[in-house]
C-alpha cells in the first residue's frame, strides 16, 4: 500500500522454445502508446489464465468508509467510491487476490498494532463469509486451484508491515494460524529489526532478530515480502531466506527512481532466488517525475506526522497537500514498461501484478480499477509476448513461488 499517498488451465510449459531474448525484445517494433482495445485473442488468453493480484487494500478502505460493515457498503453492488467491488473483480477476471491487512505504523507507537491487525484480518474473514458465492479463503496453492474450479475468487491475506507482529515470533505464528500467507517486512517506518525504504536505517538491513523472522516465515510457509523495505534489507533477506521471496507491490527503480522500487541488482538476485516482483500501478512509483513528486510527499508526510500526531488530523492535512500537488498522470503503458523491464533483467518467470488498488489515490489511464486487468493482457500481446508468457505474468509465476515456499516449509517441519 502506498498508504502515505492515500492519506499518506494449467500451462506449466518450459519457455526454452517460446521466450523472446532481450535482443529480440529490444528490436521488436513498439505499438502506438495510445488507447488499448482488448480484442478476441487477448480475451481468450485472459480467460484461460489465473489472474493473481499481490496487493489490494480494500479492507482498510472499508474501515475508513464504513466502520467495517458490509451492510453499509455492499461490494456485491457497484461502489464508485472504491476501486474494488465484486462486479468489477468478475469483469477483470481475477482468480486470486491477496487482501492487505494494513494498519498504520503509528499503531506501533500506540501499542495497538496487533489488535488493529487482528481486526483487519477479521474484515477479510467476514467478507468471505458474507459473500460465500464469490470468495473462498485460500491458505495454499491447492486452495487457490480449488477455488478456481468452483468459480470463486481465492482470497489470501497479507500483512503489510512487520510492526504488526510487535517484535514477537509467537504473534507471527498466530497470524499464520489465522490465514496470513505473506508479510511485508516493513512499511514506511524502520523497525527494531528491519530497515524501511523511506526511513533512517537502524540495522543496515536486518538485525539478528530480523533474520529469525525470515527463518520462521520460511518454516511456516509464509512468503517473505520485500516491498517497502530498503535495498539493503532486500539484499539481506535474499541472503538468508531458504524460500522464494516476493515483492507484493513494487516496481523497477531503473525506470522510476523511488526508494520503494527494486534496483536492477536486486532483480537479478530475485531471479536467482526464484522469487517474483509484482508490479505496483501507482503513478508515483512508475513515472520518473512521479517518483520525484512521491519522494517529496513522503518527506512532507513525515513532517506532518510530527505536527499532527492524531491520525485523522494528519490524514486531513496530507490530503490537502496532495490536492495542491497532484501527481502526473500515468497510463497502462507505464505499468507494462515496468513489467517488461523486469522481464529483461530478471526473466519472464519473475514478474507479476501487485496493483495496490484501494491503497492509491491516483491510477493509470485504462487501469482505473480491478475490472481493467485484460488491458494488460492485450498490451503484452501487442508487445509480442505469447499466451504462455502472458499467463506467467498474470499469475503462474506467483503460484510457482508459493508452491516452492510450501515445499521449503515441509522440509523444515521438524526444525522447531
Amino acid at each position: 500500500m502506498n498508504r502515505l499517498a492515500v492519506l499518506t488451465l494449467p500451462l506449466f510449459i518450459a519457455l526454452a522454445s517460446t521466450s523472446r531474448s532481450a535482443d529480440d525484445a529490444k528490436s521488436a517494433p513498439r505499438p502506438p502508446r495510445g488507447t488499448i482495445n482488448v480484442a478476441g485473442e487477448a480475451r481468450r488468453i485472459h480467460e484461460s489464465a489465473i489472474v493473481i493480484d499481490g496487493h489490494n487494500d480494500l479492507p482498510w478502505e472499508l474501515r475508513r468508509k464504513s466502520n467495517l460493515g458490509f451492510e453499509t457498503i455492499d461490494i456485491a453492488k457497484s461502489q464508485p467510491r472504491l476501486q474494488t467491488d465484486i462486479p468489477r473483480l468478475r469483469a477483470g477476471g481475477v482468480g486470486a487476490q491477496f487482501w492487505s491487512v494494513y494498519v498504520p505504523s503509528s499503531t506501533m507507537k500506540s501499542g495497538t498494532a496487533v489488535k488493529t491487525t487482528l481486526e483487519q484480518i477479521d474484515v477479510v474473514h467476514r467478507m468471505i463469509r458474507h459473500y460465500p458465492e464469490t470468495f473462498a479463503l485460500a491458505l495454499s496453492v491447492d486452495d487457490i486451484m480449488r477455488a478456481r474450479k468452483e468459480g470463486k475468487i481465492a482470497s489470501l491475506i497479507g500483512i503489510e508491515g512487520g510492526h504488526s507482529i510487535d517484535n514477537s515470533l509467537g504473534v507471527l505464528r498466530m497470524m499464520h494460524a489465522l490465514g496470513v500467507r505473506y508479510m511485508t517486512l516493513t512499511h514506511s517506518e524502520t523497525l527494531d529489526w528491519a530497515d524501511s525504504a523511506t526511513d533512517k536505517p537502524k540495522s543496515g538491513g536486518l538485525s539478528p532478530f530480523g533474520g529469525q523472522v525470515v527463518a520462521e516465515m520460511n518454516r511456516l510457509g509464509m512468503l517473505v515480502d520485500i516491498s517497502h523495505v530498503s535495498p539493503e534489507t532486500m539484499r539481506h533477506a535474499l541472503r538468508v531466506t531458504k524460500a522464494p521471496i516476493i515483492a507484493s507491490h513494487s516496481s523497477a527503480r531503473a525506470l522510476a527512481d523511488h526508494p520503494r522500487n527494486v534496483p536492477d541488482d536486486v532483480l537479478k538476485l530475485v531471479a536467482q532466488n526464484g522469487g517474483v516482483i509484482m508490479v505496483n500501478f501507482f503513478p508515483g512509483f512508475i513515472l520518473p517525475e512521479g517518483a520525484r513528486a512521491s519522494r517529496e510527499m513522503f518527506q512532507v508526510a513525515r513532517q506532518l506526522r510530527e505536527q499532527y500526531p492524531d491520525d485523522k488530523k494528519f490524514e486531513e492535512a496530507l490530503r490537502e497537500w496532495q490536492k495542491e500537488h497532484p501527481l502526473p498522470r500515468a497510463s497502462v503503458h507505464s505499468v507494462v514498461d515496468h513489467i517488461e523491464h523486469i522481464i529483461k533483467v530478471a526473466g519472464i518467470d519473475h514478474v507479476g501484478l501487485g496493483s495496490d488498488y484501494d491503497g492509491i489515490t491516483s491510477v493509470p489511464e485504462q487501469l482505473e480499477d480491478v475490472s481493467k486487468y485484460p488491458v494488460i493482457t492485450q498490451a503484452l500481446l501487442d508487445r509480442g509476448y505469447n499466451a504462455v508468457q502472458i499467463q506467467k505474468v498474470l499469475g503462474r509465476n506467483l503460484l510457482r513461488a508459493f508452491r516452492k515456499a510450501e515445499e521449503v516449509s515441509r522440509s523444515m517441519a521438524g526444525s522447531r
